[in-house]
């Protein structure tokens, strides 16, 4: 069985949770009892003392089951955040960022058993959208939205039609490398419009053209990177079921790519779009 972070904190929550309610039910009142008999006995103030310490494993549960509580409430349903390891998103997303998710902009959903209680959005056509990859639901993949239920998706010669529109791609300018400042030969930055939702994405001249066509089938969504010739998406494995919907990314609140060893401070608050 895979553990993620939410199931731990979960698992925390309850276990710190029973200690203290143990403690107050059951060990308290004993430690009260014992300290009333002391103080009508006269004992010294060194018993009294030993006698009023909550043993260790109370003392810890009654300091962090309410911090931990807290944070999981936050992180489950209002924001969570996560590190993009890859260069799927490139321009809009780069290796190192850290970025937040809007939790409830697909629904409120009950930690660990990922089960919706209410409904407050749908996803939208253009979202950069966290989910669980259909593959392995213990990986999490970070996507654009581009086909919504129903909608019919085909992509020839590195041009994207939805239900038989296309969509426009115009050449903005070669992609330079962050690392190094030059333009990478072959590969361009170009701002496509899906009806509507204008971003950033990369064509890589030499990489072989990947022509194909699906229908995206009910409470299900078409995703694909914006580094469009160097991304594991729906073209490859399929289509990602509405329950695996984690959020909306909206924030990029931090770079720090490990390897490289540096801070990207002008990313630091931009707005994912």
């Amino acid at each position: 069985m895979n553990f993620d972070f939410a199931t731990i904190m979960f698992i925390a929550v309850l276990v710190t949770g029973i200690i203290w309610f143990i403690d107050s039910r059951l060990w308290a009142p004993k430690r009260n009892t014992e300290i009333a008999r002391l103080e009508a006995s006269s004992a010294s103030e060194e018993k009294l003392e030993e006698a009023r310490k909550e043993p260790l494993l109370v003392e810890y549960s009654k300091s962090f089951f309410p911090v931990i509580l807290i944070v999981l409430l936050l992180r489950s349903f209002l924001v969570e955040p996560f590190r993009i390891p890859s260069g799927s998103m490139i321009p809009t997303l780069l290796v190192g960022d850290f970025i937040l998710v809007n939790k409830f902009s697909y629904g409120v959903r009950l930690p660990v058993i990922n089960q919706k209680i209410l409904d407050i959005g749908a996803p939208s056509r253009g979202d950069v959208a966290v989910f669980r990859y259909p593959k392995d639901p213990s990986v999490d993949y970070i996507k654009r939205i581009i086909g919504l239920p129903g909608d019919k998706i085909e992509y020839r010669n590195k041009v994207l039609y939805i239900n038989g529109k296309r969509m426009n791609q115009k050449e903005v300018a070669p992609y330079v490398s962050g690392d190094s400042g030059l333009p990478i030969p072959g590969v361009t930055i170009f701002s496509e419009n899906l009806e509507g939702v204008e971003h950033a994405m990369l064509h890589e001249s030499g990489k072989p053209i990947l022509n194909g066509e699906m229908l995206v089938p009910d409470g299900h969504y078409f995703v694909m990177g914006d580094n469009r010739d160097n991304s594991n998406d729906s073209r490859f494995w399929g289509t990602v079921p509405e329950e695996n919907l984690v959020g909306k990314a909206f924030m990029v609140w931090m770079n720090w790519n490990f390897d490289e060893g540096g801070v990207e401070w002008k990313r630091i608050g931009s707005v994912i779009e």
